[in-house]
């Protein structure tokens, strides 16, 4: 089988030869490459061309074009401040809805005009024509929840949930268009699956999150499965408090981070959700040692059951062993 064969059969709930591997690598892979970070978020083709040699020397099932969180804002006029070898960052003292009435002059941007979003267009389409039949091809979108708090700062936007549910909703509204289409054009150029990052959902509790992010989140995973490919959620951080609803959103796998332990999840989510996760991406796997990291990764496997996926639970920094990576790509190897 090839990666995105397994991938595949891993979601549908078939037999796999192996065990998928997926993890994030970001400035890892940049770092791996010598490429400064700032070349990586800003160039499409350069993205692609060190993700593939990334999964090339490590055997990953999947190729991804996540970098950071700034695109959709850049090309919506935000103030993104640029590093050379770190990520670009949201300026936060100059959210783009300092002043909620500005909400009602945004327009959806066109994810292919020159911009950002095009950018990781570009990128998906090199991936999918040099990978596209071997790999699994990860488009990204921001969640409506981490895209309310780009655009709106996140200390107002937990006071809006309280002041103005409305305000909210709106904003949620406009979020989940723009991703909606931002990926039905990844998919066009070629993503055979689009992960949704929502980090900002896990600050909130259980009441919140059901109240004003899950149903956006589901409006959201639905429109990308009528696109035909399958959806992965990944919430960085402590999800305990909204894991069951986590696995309420339909989506295909769904990251834990290290946080929350996949016994949890599973527990949540029930006997057929596909889980992956969850190694301490610092103290396990950049700082542990071939066999603890194996060992680490066997303990996960355990807890999660099947349908398991072999990954950290959050990105894989920069400086991590190779030989760890390695380490998780033999327990994937050894176990189905």
């Amino acid at each position: 089988m090839n990666g995105l064969e397994r991938v595949t059969a891993k979601i549908h709930g078939e037999v796999c030869d192996r065990l998928p591997f997926m993890p994030i690598t970001m400035m890892f892979a940049a770092g791996l490459a010598g490429v400064p970070y700032g070349r990586y978020a800003a160039d499409g083709e350069i993205l692609a061309e060190v993700q593939l040699r990334t999964a090339e020397e490590f055997g990953f099932d999947h190729v991804s074009t996540i970098s950071d969180p700034a695109r959709e804002v850049s090309d919506l006029g935000g103030a993104i401040e640029w590093f050379e070898d770190q990520p670009p960052a949201i300026r936060g003292d100059a959210p783009i809805l300092g002043e909620k009435t500005a909400l009602k002059t945004l327009v959806v941007p066109d994810p292919e005009a020159p911009g950002r979003m095009s950018d990781r267009v570009r990128g998906v389409r090199a991936l999918a024509r040099r990978a596209g039949s071997d790999l699994m091809v990860e488009g990204w979108v921001e969640g409506p929840c981490a895209m309310a708090a780009d655009l709106r700062g996140m200390s107002p936007l937990m006071l809006d949930f309280f002041d103005d549910p409305e305000f909210v909703n709106d904003l949620m509204d406009f979020s989940v268009r723009m991703e909606m289409r931002f990926a039905a054009v990844q998919v066009a150029a070629g993503a055979t699956l689009i992960g949704v990052g929502d980090a900002a959902a896990s600050l909130i509790g259980p009441k919140i999150y059901t109240e004003f992010v899950l149903g956006w989140e589901q409006r959201l995973v639905e429109s990308i499965h009528a696109l035909g490919v399958p959806v992965r959620l990944h919430i960085c951080g402590n999800t305990k408090r909204i894991v069951r609803g986590m696995g309420e959103t339909k989506c295909d796998i769904i990251d834990l981070d290290f946080l929350t332990s996949l016994s949890e999840g599973r527990a949540a989510m029930g006997p057929d959700q596909v889980l992956l996760g969850n190694l301490d991406p610092v103290r396990t796997l950049r700082d542990g040692t071939p066999d603890s990291v194996y060992a680490a990764i066997a303990e996960c496997h355990a807890q999660a059951g099947s349908p398991y996926i072999v990954s950290a639970g959050c990105e894989v920094p920069r400086g991590t062993p190779v030989e760890n990576i390695r380490a998780m790509a033999r327990y994937a190897a050894d176990h189905n």
